[in-house]
């Protein structure tokens, strides 16, 4: 019998210890849940064989709250947010590692709901937590649970995906609506109720990009617009490869209720986060046939040409309004919506 009581305990200093009380949560709620033969060897460190290419590492920290939101949670997401970032190098990512920040009287059964839905989604992904670590937080300290993520991955030699490949004359698709995710976060946790539930878009999208990958090697860039959102992403890859952008309003999906909450609330949908969503930039040539194996993929079925690539010194991105005007689509300034990833 477990000799945690997931129902009715919490978290405790003790959980972080090191000690028997440290050794019976991870046995009995990580270890119990991840359950792969490298987490179970419960070494410091997990070895593994390094496949032929060149690897890739990201890390990400999860701080989302709510921790639990319509379409997911801060475990999903933190799979998904870091699979993502390996991915958009034209990687397979290969494993995860896990690192959990407790505060003192998290209940465990809402801790345990967390680890479920993130050895969920790994096992999904394919993709194995294979180390981690655990501390405890004083009461007050912190926000329930904060999870650090890191990935590896492997790229093949004969693709070279970066944000300062982007050239003049490329075309630039978007995998899917826009907005989704940090509308879902807002709606939750300031309670908003529109007609539609507006779910996050949280999702690994790795076979997507291998798909990609597999139909136009030749393909310049890969990004996922997270925190910034669409906005602030063309402008990181404008600046990256000295180059300006131009996209079309009329082309860019957002849906109706999304759009709708923004307008309500104030806020621009170009601005807002997405965790399931990729931009892609590419030759012009290879455009229309990498659109058709997105479109023709599940997380990409809603793709988009949504502008191109052009020479500009000043690097600007700018997009035609739906009104046949034009404006500035700048970085962001400040925090649009804090703590949505």
């Amino acid at each position: 019998m477990s000799r945690l009581d997931i129902q009715h305990g919490v978290v405790e200093m003790a959980h972080g210890s090191g000690g028997r009380v440290s050794a019976t949560l991870i046995d009995e709620l990580f270890i119990r849940h991840f359950d792969n033969a490298l987490l179970k060897q419960g070494n410091d460190s997990a070895q593994f064989e390094a496949p032929a290419g060149r690897m890739v590492m990201s890390t990400d920290a999860h701080v989302v709250s709510p921790l639990f939101f319509p379409g997911g949670d801060i475990g999903s997401l933190s799979v998904h947010g870091t699979i993502n970032d390996v991915a958009m190098s034209g990687a397979k990512p290969l494993y995860l590692s896990a690192s959990f920040i407790l505060e003192e009287g998290f209940a465990l059964a809402e801790l345990e709901s967390i680890v479920i839905s993130m050895a969920a989604a790994s096992r999904e992904a394919g993709v194995p937590v294979i180390t981690g670590d655990t501390k405890v937080v004083e009461r007050g300290k912190g926000d329930g649970v904060f999870i650090s993520t890191t990935g590896i991955g492997v790229v093949p030699d004969n693709v070279q995906i970066s944000g300062d490949r982007a050239e003049a004359g490329d075309l630039i698709l978007i995998s899917g609506y826009i907005g989704d995710h940090g509308t879902a976060i807002l709606s939750s946790r300031e309670g908003l109720e529109f007609a539609t539930t507006i779910v996050s878009d949280s999702a690994a999208l790795h076979g997507l990009v291998a798909a990609m990958v597999e139909a136009a090697p030749e393909i310049h860039c890969l990004r996922d617009p997270t925190r910034g959102g669409l906005a602030t992403t063309l402008n990181e890859l404008s600046r990256q490869s000295a180059v300006g952008m131009q996209i079309r309003e009329a082309d860019i999906p957002v849906r109706a209720e999304v759009r709708g909450a923004c307008e309500l609330l104030g806020l621009d949908p170009l601005y807002i986060a997405n965790e399931g969503k990729l931009v892609c930039i590419c030759p012009a040539q290879s455009a229309e046939a990498l659109l058709n194996v997105m479109q023709n993929y599940p997380l990409g079925s809603d793709a988009a040409i949504i502008g191109e690539v052009v020479s500009d010194n000043a690097h600007l991105v700018t997009m035609k309004t739906r009104f046949g005007g034009q404006r500035v689509v700048d970085w962001l300034a400040g925090e649009q919506l804090p703590r949505i990833c």
